[in-house]
């Protein structure tokens, strides 16, 4: 019995549990087919507005001096003191004297020129005085032909009063000489590089030191032939500041970003061949503070630029009239947008872009002040799909974002 209850017990709870799913299936109600709802895709949409956009050009470039000078010593011999200053990076005012060679020898030859223009005046006077004695005697002896120029001493005097000449001008080279021993500033500037030291000899045609003036800096900046579309470049001799681009130039020093204001003056003569770009010159009216740290600007305190220093530079272009600032997502491949129409559907339509600024891009023309479009990328969307509206950006909004400056060249 134990034996054939193992066997048949559970083929009866088997069998019974077939049974019991059958008889669910058999009894249970009839499930109904639904066709399934599509689900619309979702999309930010903007209304566009027309409106002004100043373009910015960035660009960058290294401040150089507007004026900068080689002193060379005029005349020979040691450097017997030098100023305080004259050194890398010290200032000075115009008419300082920076460095003194020994004078010794130019004021012996001061006093030599000297007694040589005594002479030439003693040997004219001389000459004079025979002259005058031998124009008497002509006339005591009572000859009648006229006396020759020899006769009359002038080609003596002649040469004594060119000896005389002579001797002056030897004289006022002595005491030029001796002036040019004190090598003073022709400006008032800072020394970029020292080059002699007291008790060193120098000579016509060395080098001292290079000096630049500190009334103005320059910087060169290249643009491309995209960026020179948008920018009034200065005409040739145009001086007028009215017709200069401003320029707004910015260097970072730590966490913090200094400003400095600038204006184009001018462009080089020819496009530079290995960048193909054209460069243009920033002038930044004194840029320097002579003999102090900090000079005082609208912006706060800012440290005065420095020669050789890399900045960034955002020059003022034109002024685009009636244009659309886009966000850069709003605008596919091949610079076209998707429109959504009132009833939902988009419109995928060709815009002319004539600016791209980092995160912006300016449209010119394919577009209607109030229409939206779809700030939600959809490169494969087909036209007339409809899509669900889950944000929208009004024309505050697009002002607001078109202040952003536009930085990237």
């Amino acid at each position: 019995m134990n034996h054939l209850s193992r066997i048949f017990l559970p083929a009866a709870v088997l069998g019974l549990g077939i049974f019991s799913g059958l008889m669910l299936m058999a009894t249970g109600p009839e499930a109904t087919l639904r066709s399934p709802i599509p689900a619309l895709p979702v999309v930010e949409t903007h209304i566009v507005q027309p409106q002004n956009y100043q373009v910015l050009l960035r660009t960058q470039g290294t401040v150089t001096p507007r004026t900068q000078s080689t002193l060379i010593p005029e005349v020979a011999g040691r450097i017997v003191s030098i100023a305080t200053n004259f050194r890398n990076g010290g200032s000075f005012a115009v008419g300082e004297t920076l460095l003194v060679i020994a004078p010794t020898d130019y004021e012996n030859a001061i006093i030599i020129a000297r007694a040589d223009l005594a002479r030439a005046h003693l040997a004219l006077e001389q000459k004079k005085a025979l002259a005058r004695n031998a124009l008497n005697d002509w006339k005591k002896l009572g000859r009648t032909e006229q006396p020759t120029d020899l006769t009359l001493y002038k080609p003596q005097v002649a040469s004594a009063r060119a000896d005389m000449a002579a001797a002056e001008a030897h004289l006022q080279q002595a005491e030029t000489n001796l002036a040019r021993t004190r090598i003073r500033a022709p400006y008032a500037g800072r020394v970029l590089e020292k080059k002699v030291d007291v008790g060193q000899y120098v000579a016509p045609g060395t080098v001292a030191a290079t000096i630049y003036a500190m009334d103005a800096a320059e910087v060169r900046l290249p643009l491309t032939d995209s960026q020179l579309a948008f920018v009034d470049l200065p005409g040739f001799g145009e001086q007028n500041s009215k017709h200069q681009a401003a320029v707004t130039l910015r260097h970072r020093v730590g966490n913090r970003v200094y400003q400095w204001q600038g204006r184009l003056v001018r462009t080089d003569g020819a496009i530079d061949t290995a960048s193909r770009q054209l460069f243009v010159v920033a002038q930044i009216d004194n840029p320097f503070q002579y003999k102090k740290q900090y000079q005082k600007q609208s912006n706060g305190n800012v440290p005065p630029l420095n020669i050789g220093q890399f900045v960034e530079a955002n020059i003022q272009g034109q002024q685009l009239q009636d244009v659309f600032v886009l966000p850069r997502s709003a605008v596919e491949i091949g610079n076209t947008v998707l429109m959504v129409k009132k009833d939902g559907r988009i419109e995928r339509r060709a815009v002319q872009v004539v600016l791209r600024r980092g995160e912006q891009v300016i449209v010119s023309a394919g577009l209607q002040a109030g229409e939206r479009i779809s700030l939600t990328p959809m490169p494969f969307a087909h036209e007339d799909t409809v899509v669900a509206v889950f944000g929208e950006k009004s024309s505050e909004d697009n002002i607001a974002y078109s202040t952003v400056p536009a930085l990237e060249r």
